[in-house]
């Protein structure tokens, strides 16, 4: 441990398995106190106490406004802060128009964008008051270019890319920085990879998926000091997807 997060508080939504948790394990071992919010309790909680007295759970719908208040409170009752924020819950879904339905649509946009949005809404105050904080917001390579019959997903996805900027100009007068982070195809359970999927990080990057690591990586600069001047950006872990 480096230490580069001592100190520093950090409430990682959808944080109970895949990216979230390895966000978590990240930011734990670089110093940080870690909430992890997720909708699966179970495995939010064995999260958590494998993590240990620096590291909490609570149950965290992101499509409810109730339950970001409440996660964002828990955070600051237990912690005393809220210095980061990591809006990481997120569905993939798609199918073709036309037979792609309205209901299918709306679930993944509140999950995607919706949630997000009520999470800087709940922890906008806290992470003022925290000054200087960051907030984390994970896109994907799918917010920067389409992807066929991925509709709801590439909408979300740009729409988190915007959230991100219009966030970021009004809340840097306060001290909050706020970035969007783009992986591309990463192993986790949401594209039916089995837990703890490797891959070899020498093969080639435009041929191989990457790791969850590969992206907290990227969330620990951007929750640390070391991003102090970086605000409004995407930042691109995507292996070369969209580089052309």
């Amino acid at each position: 441990m480096s230490g580069r997060l001592a100190g520093r508080v950090v409430l990682i939504s959808g944080g109970a398995s895949g990216m979230g948790a390895s966000h978590a394990r990240a930011c734990l071992a670089e110093g940080a106190r870690v909430v992890v919010g997720d909708i699966a309790d179970e495995a939010g909680a064995k999260l958590a106490a494998e993590l240990g007295d620096h590291a909490a759970y609570v149950h965290l719908d992101v499509t409810s406004a109730g339950d970001w208040a409440a996660a964002v409170a828990r955070t600051v009752e237990r912690f005393g802060k809220l210095d980061v924020l990591v809006n990481n819950a997120g569905v993939l879904d798609g199918g073709a128009l036309g037979a792609y339905t309205e209901q299918r649509w709306q679930r993944v946009l509140s999950i995607n964008l919706t949630g997000p949005f009520l999470g800087l809404s709940a922890a906008r105050d806290a992470l003022v008051a925290a000054r200087p904080a960051s907030v984390i917001n994970i896109s994907s390579a799918a917010g920067l270019q389409g992807v066929a019959g991925m509709h709801a997903y590439t909408a979300s996805k740009f729409g988190l890319r915007g959230l991100t900027k219009s966030a970021a100009l009004e809340l840097a007068p306060h001290g909050v920085r706020v970035n969007s982070v783009h992986p591309g195809g990463i192993l986790t359970p949401m594209i039916g990879a089995p837990v703890g999927a490797t891959a070899d990080r020498d093969a080639d990057t435009r041929t191989r998926l990457g790791v969850p690591e590969e992206v907290s990586g990227l969330v620990v600069y951007l929750a640390s000091a070391e991003s102090s001047y970086c605000t409004g950006s995407e930042f691109v872990v995507d292996g070369g997807m969209t580089a052309g």
